[in-house]
């Protein structure tokens, strides 16, 4: 960033929803050519991170080890804070549509940082803002919601609105199938550094995953997080090998 934010000042200067389809229309051009290009032969999908994670790296000025400024915003000047995610809220609901209106055929909301907060104020500091945001979209569009660390608050997310759930590799992804709603679908979940290993590592890791949810439905195989730079071509060749080629 160019800055981090410290003032109240700071957050009402910040440019509103209405600047969004002018500042990203580039985003809108490139997911227009990649929908002719896909040619309807494949889903083409949209993202951006939630309130709180954005928030995060706004008032932190970039990542951090322990959050302490986000925190105390949080905890000692919340109608800042308030002010500072609504008005992101709302331009991520212009930004989402505008993804939705060039051809996406989902959004993927990350909450990469949900898991920092403490437990019981993950509602307030994060998942409210993120309902707000599924309810002003298309009903029963498909949004998939990827939130890091936060295994405790699955079920209330499965009534987010959001039609699947994207689960870190530090849950049993079967486990999780059975105490969610059979109609909120689950993505993941296999541990990212395992792309950094072999081939064969990879390829039993991955049937091993694939294995234990067999004979569940809404499963969307892929990693638990994002893949990483030292990830090797071998173990990702492996690992879409090992998924197109297991039978269901």
């Amino acid at each position: 960033m160019e800055y981090r934010l410290e003032t109240r000042a700071q957050v009402d200067a910040l440019a509103s929803a209405a600047a969004v389809p002018e500042k990203l229309s580039y985003v809108g051009d490139a997911l227009a050519l990649l929908k002719k290009e896909l040619a309807g032969q494949k889903a083409l999908l949209g993202f951006g991170g939630s309130p709180w994670t954005l928030a995060t790296y706004m008032v932190e000025g970039g990542s951090s080890d322990d959050f302490e400024r986000v925190k105390q915003l949080f905890y000692t000047e919340r109608a800042v804070f308030d002010a500072l995610l609504e008005k992101l809220t709302t331009a991520l609901i212009a930004y989402f549509q505008l993804q939705i209106r060039s051809g996406a055929d989902a959004i993927q909301i990350f909450d990469s940082w949900g898991g920092i907060i403490a437990g019981p104020d993950y509602e307030a500091a994060s998942l409210k803002w993120i309902r707000q945001i599924i309810a002003a979209l298309p009903r029963d569009f498909p949004i998939i919601l990827y939130a890091k660390g936060t295994a405790p608050h699955l079920t209330d997310q499965a009534f987010s609105g959001a039609r699947v759930l994207s689960v870190d590799w530090t849950n049993d992804l079967s486990i999780v199938r059975r105490t969610l709603p059979a109609n909120v679908a689950v993505q993941g979940n296999l541990d990212p550094v395992l792309l950094n290993t072999t081939p064969t590592v990879v390829r039993t890791e991955t049937l091993r995953l694939l294995e234990s949810m067999r004979g569940t439905s809404g499963h969307v195989f892929n990693l638990g997080h994002g893949i990483m730079p030292q990830a090797k071509i071998e173990c990702v060749e492996a690992l879409v090998d090992a998924v197109v080629t297991w039978k269901s």
